[in-house]
C-alpha cells in the first residue's frame, strides 16, 4: 500500500529556510511523478513544484528562484528546499505521487496518492 509521509515543517521568520521531506513506501518510487502542494487557511490547494521520474522540474511562479524540488530514488524520498520564505508561503504542505508521466505537474487532479501534510508557519 502506498504511503507518503511528510516532515520538516516548522516555524521560521521571513527570509528563513526550511527543507521538507517526503518519505515514500509501497510504490516503485523511481517511476512516479511527484509533486509538492500547499494549502493555506481559507485557500484552495495549489501546486508548488513537480518533478518527473527523469528529474524534469516545474515550479509555480510564486516560488521560482526560492524553492527547489528534488528526489532521491535510492531512499526513496522527495524534498523541497525552501529559501527566502515569505509570510504568504505559510501553509500545510503535501507531497503527492502518480505512477507515470503527468501533463500538468501543478494540478492536484493529476495525482492519486497524497501524504498527510506538514505545517509551515512564517512570521514577519
Amino acid at each position: 500500500q502506498a504511503q507518503l509521509v511528510e516532515s520538516g515543517g516548522g516555524s521560521v521568520q521571513a527570509g528563513g529556510s526550511l527543507r521538507l521531506s517526503c518519505a515514500a513506501s509501497g510504490i516503485t518510487f523511481s517511476t512516479y511523478s511527484m509533486g509538492w502542494f500547499r494549502q493555506g487557511p481559507l485557500k484552495e490547494r495549489e501546486g508548488v513544484a513537480g518533478i518527473s521520474s527523469d528529474g524534469h522540474t516545474t515550479y509555480a511562479d510564486s516560488v521560482k528562484g526560492r524553492f527547489t524540488i528534488s528526489r532521491d530514488n535510492a531512499r526513496p524520498a522527495l524534498y523541497l528546499q525552501m529559501n527566502d520564505l515569505k509570510p504568504e508561503d505559510a501553509a500545510t504542505y503535501y507531497c503527492a505521487a502518480y505512477p507515470g508521466p503527468v501533463s500538468q505537474p501543478l494540478e492536484s487532479w493529476e495525482y492519486n496518492y497524497w501524504g498527510q501534510g506538514t505545517q509551515v508557519t512564517v512570521s514577519s
